[in-house]
């Protein structure tokens, strides 16, 4: 989801890149944000906290307060469920933060596995099989989001990324508006024509994507060049904010 928001920012396909399974997998990583990820230890481990608090040699009184209080969470965990359904009833209302809503009821589908009503095997599946899909579904939404944005920093910051420079023996069609500032370096040369004010975006398999200065979401091109024996490209780096 990641990358598909992405690069789709930039009108490209993130499946025709070629990206390795290393790369997606490294990039699905990100998508388990910090609340994310502290929301579901926090209800993973809430009913052993009165058994760890226990083994520290707390008083009791102490640990029958926690483990009333873990009691309570569990006997809520339906209004878990109902509010994070609300917020999908909301759901125009609610964005760009949608992907709360699926996590909320997962949460109090997980609750559900500390409760005495779910002993029975089917009950258990159950509950476990719909957190797992709401939980792809909330980081489904989470990693689009992260990926739109990321596009949107890339975008406006385009000047830190590589700067390439392409050398060409025919002149290209590079159209639209803004575009690459053209030279013309005379007959004489064999490559006789030379752009520039271009960013790399990525580049798989001597096929370059490159992003012109001044690029908008709206209008801007998206340039596809093959590295061959009638081009050369060369790379630069690109301005770096002052430390």
């Amino acid at each position: 989801m990641y990358n598909n928001a992405f690069y789709s920012y930039f009108r490209l396909q993130s499946f025709s890149l070629g990206l390795s399974f290393t790369e997606i997998a490294f990039k699905s990583l990100q998508l388990f944000t910090m609340p994310v990820l502290i929301t579901m230890i926090l209800v993973a481990v809430a009913p052993q906290i009165p058994e760890v608090l226990s083994s520290l040699g707390l008083p009791s009184r102490v640990t029958r307060d926690m483990r009333r209080v873990g009691k309570a969470v569990v006997r809520g965990r339906l209004l878990f469920v109902l509010f994070g359904v609300g917020l999908m009833a909301l759901w125009p209302h609610i964005q760009p933060y949608g992907w709360v809503a699926p996590l909320v009821v997962d949460c109090g589908l997980l609750l559900s596995l500390a409760a005495p009503t779910q002993r029975q095997p089917w009950k258990r599946g159950a509950s476990i099989t719909m957190a797992a899909l709401l939980l792809i579904w909330a980081v489904g939404m989470a990693g689009s989001q992260q990926g739109e944005k990321a596009a949107e920093r890339t975008a406006r910051q385009l000047v830190q990324r590589t700067s390439v420079v392409l050398l060409s023996t025919e002149r290209l069609t590079m159209a639209g508006s803004p575009g690459p500032l053209v030279q013309d370096l005379g007959a004489g040369q064999h490559y006789r024509y030379r752009y520039s004010r271009l960013h790399l975006l990525v580049e798989r398999d001597k096929r370059y994507y490159l992003i012109p200065m001044g690029w908008d979401h709206r209008t801007g091109p998206t340039y596809v060049i093959d590295d061959d024996d009638s081009v050369r490209i060369e790379l630069y780096p690109g301005t770096q904010p002052p430390r």
